[in-house]
């Protein structure tokens, strides 16, 4: 099932998503459906408060970078209860955009390294280090899982500027390709 995507400016996308229990009913088609939903959007990565579960679930599947980035290739993974333990490494800026914040681009700076631990699809525990572009992507997707939005850690002067679009989209005034749900909206189920 693809799942509608949800827009910047909805509440879900602004709470702390809680971890699950490995019981969480339904988990392996929800995982399945969050990669449909993320590849039909042409996204590398997805996480669960953008179809408006506020759970603790994100998906990668970097192969769409590895062109740019030859170590993405192959890169598919589910983070269940995700926790980053460690960010470290060399401030790295770099252009990014968000499904939920559709045709906007802004240089975010992020740390190069990270430590995380996670279970997978599998229920299998992880504990895991990741540099580069892999770390961005992961960061990008578990901010989603705090409420954060890659806009909020731009520079205070861009926030300014970017004001007026960000409203716009909360608005609807946006073309993407994939369906939406706009703030006011119930997410599908």
């Amino acid at each position: 099932m693809v799942y509608p995507i949800v827009v910047y400016g909805h509440p879900v996308l602004r709470k702390v998503a809680e971890d699950i229990d490995r019981d969480y009913p339904g988990l392996d088609q929800f995982v399945q459906d969050m990669f449909e939903t993320m590849y039909s959007a042409d996204g590398v990565g997805l996480a669960a408060p953008q179809v408006g579960k506020s759970i603790r679930i994100f998906v990668i599947d970097g192969s769409p970078a590895a062109e740019d980035d030859p170590s993405m290739e192959g890169f598919k993974k589910a983070f269940i209860n995700a926790h980053i333990t460690e960010k470290n490494g060399e401030i790295i800026p770099m252009s990014e955009g968000c499904l939920s914040i559709p045709n906007l681009r802004e240089e975010v700076n992020r740390e190069s390294r990270i430590r995380i631990e996670y279970y997978d699809e599998n229920w299998e525990f992880h504990d895991e280090v990741y540099e580069g572009y892999k770390a961005r992507v992961i960061l990008h997707e578990y901010d989603h899982l705090d409420g954060i939005m890659y806009t909020d850690r731009v520079s205070p002067l861009r926030k300014r500027l970017l004001k007026g679009k960000l409203t716009a989209i909360s608005k609807g005034m946006f073309d993407a390709d994939y369906k939406t749900v706009l703030p006011g909206q119930k997410p599908k189920a």
